[in-house]
């Protein structure tokens, strides 16, 4: 499996003593690090868009902190394009994103190879778990944009607060 260049750059810092560095998530999520922040999340809108789409969630667990940002997942069978947000619990992390580029529930439906099909307020949906364990949740919010949320099994309970607050509108 070819490794990305970011994690060749984390591999070398570690090798230099710069401290612990997380070794990358093995589900196939492409992350880029932030800084970690003093302060954890607090119960604030965070925004992610496809084009003029903007996705709200109204919510992140006060809990976590912000640890990154991804624009691939390897689990989707061609490649489109992806905004998403990484937060974490100690070795426990949640992903949140938008899947942009899918028009119809039939293109949606064969989106994810061995997930099962089903529906999230009316609207087609994929659930998946990884070899490694993470769950994987996403739906067709409005033609062109999906919402993806994944977690590992410590923060999987947290993916139906996380949809339940998730809203879609026009940016501005």
């Amino acid at each position: 499996m070819r490794r990305p260049t970011a994690v060749l750059l984390v591999l070398a810092l570690t090798g230099c003593g710069a401290g612990h560095v997380p070794e990358p998530e093995p589900t196939g999520i492409t992350a880029t690090a932030v800084p970690s922040s003093p302060e954890p999340a607090r119960s604030k809108t965070v925004s992610l868009s496809c084009g003029d789409i903007e996705v709200h969630l109204a919510a992140v667990p006060a809990e976590l902190r912000r640890a990154g940002s991804f624009a691939h997942l390897a689990s989707l069978a061609r490649r489109l394009d992806v905004d998403g947000l990484i937060w974490r619990k100690n070795d426990e992390h949640l992903y949140v994103g938008v899947v942009c580029g899918v028009r119809t529930a039939e293109q949606f439906a064969t989106l994810v190879a061995r997930s099962t099909l089903t529906a999230y307020k009316g609207r087609p949906a994929l659930r998946w778990t990884t070899k490694r364990g993470l769950r994987n949740f996403m739906w067709l919010e409005r033609p062109g944009t999906a919402v993806y949320i994944g977690a590992t099994p410590g923060l999987a309970p947290q993916i139906k607060q996380i949809a339940a607050g998730v809203s879609a509108g026009l940016g501005q």
